[in-house]
């Protein structure tokens, strides 16, 4: 089947990444090259970064598909600094670009990732493009990983082929989860979540037509885990989200009950104890954990809205402090 007809991703991050070079001094950010040309971007792994390094990395993420900005008005009396984000094309944006769905890994240099962005579009080497029928074709490849430093040099190498351009053509963006980048790019997957679970709900993702999300903003912390536990929090137990979708009510109803996060038999502790818990393995936690608190879901071709879920700030609370 041909793919339809969508915007690159690649080119529309394009002109995104190259204002963010331009603006390196200003954001705290450094960039550098890598051993075949590639464009290395460290906005946040040994550079100091910045909130606003990190608001751009989240538009960078959704292939310039969806915008993130800025807000005090999170839904939380106690963190009302958060992140509103919105795309015209969710499904696309979220799925096709910001979900870090491609596994990137090593044996010979030990390097483990798994890899964000439009580069995805590019490789599509994760099946679930079959689903999306999207495909992106463009000279340069943009892949966002959450960590300290780029990749080894086989890895850049591979994953330029993977995306079919040339060495040079490859930029690659990294921040960690503590930094200040970081974490306000994690908090702007609040909408690339939501979409990611109905997808595993089986809802039809060409009836998901616009979207919008907030978040609060977890103050970052200089450990991992603990980093990892207040983003995943932000969203888990702060997030809010509203689909705009067409179909019947009975099937838009049905979407709204089951996208909140209380969804889950996980649900109700701080995310660092369920990590915990499970001793560090991450698969052994409910997958249906992972999407916001606060759910509204409008049918357009009745005007009917369905809404799930609630805030839970004294959680959140008990894990920001």
């Amino acid at each position: 089947m041909q793919s339809v007809k969508k915007p690159s991703v690649s080119a529309r991050a394009a002109k995104l990444v190259d204002v963010i070079v331009a603006d390196a001094d200003a954001l705290r950010i450094s960039v550098s090259k890598g051993p075949g040309g590639e464009r290395l971007i460290d906005l946040g792994g040994t550079s100091l970064g910045s909130l606003e390094a990190g608001r751009r990395l989240g538009e960078v993420c959704m292939g310039g598909l969806g915008t993130v900005a800025f807000t005090m008005s999170s839904g939380l009396a106690n963190w009302p600094l958060g992140v509103v984000v919105s795309s015209t094309d969710p499904v696309i944006s979220c799925l096709g670009s910001q979900y870090a769905g491609w596994t990137i890994q090593d044996e010979a240099t030990k390097f483990f990732a798994l890899g964000s962005g439009p580069a995805r579009a590019l490789s599509r080497v994760e099946d679930l493009y079959k689903e999306l029928n999207y495909a992106d074709h463009f000279s340069q490849a943009f892949l966002v990983l959450e960590g300290d430093k780029a990749p080894p040099a086989p890895v850049l190498e591979k994953v330029a082929q993977a995306c079919g351009v040339k060495s040079e053509g490859l930029n690659v963006l990294f921040a960690t989860t503590w930094s200040l980048a970081g974490t306000v790019q994690i908090a702007a997957r609040v909408l690339e979540v939501a979409i990611h679970k109905a997808h595993a709900l089986h809802f039809p993702l060409e009836n998901i037509l616009d979207g919008t999300g907030t978040c609060p903003i977890a103050p970052p912390f200089p450990d991992f885990v603990k980093a990892m536990g207040r983003t995943n929090d932000a969203i888990i137990y702060g997030g809010r989200i509203q689909l705009l979708v067409k179909g019947s009510d009975a099937e838009a109803k049905k979407l709204a009950d089951g996208l909140p996060s209380s969804s889950s038999s996980a649900y109700g502790k701080p995310f660092a104890e369920i990590f915990a818990e499970v001793k560090g393995d991450f698969y052994k936690i409910d997958p249906m954990l992972f999407s916001p608190a606060q759910v509204t879901v409008s049918n357009v071709e009745t005007g009917n809205s369905f809404q799930a879920g609630k805030l839970a700030p004294e959680i959140v609370d008990a894990s920001f402090r």
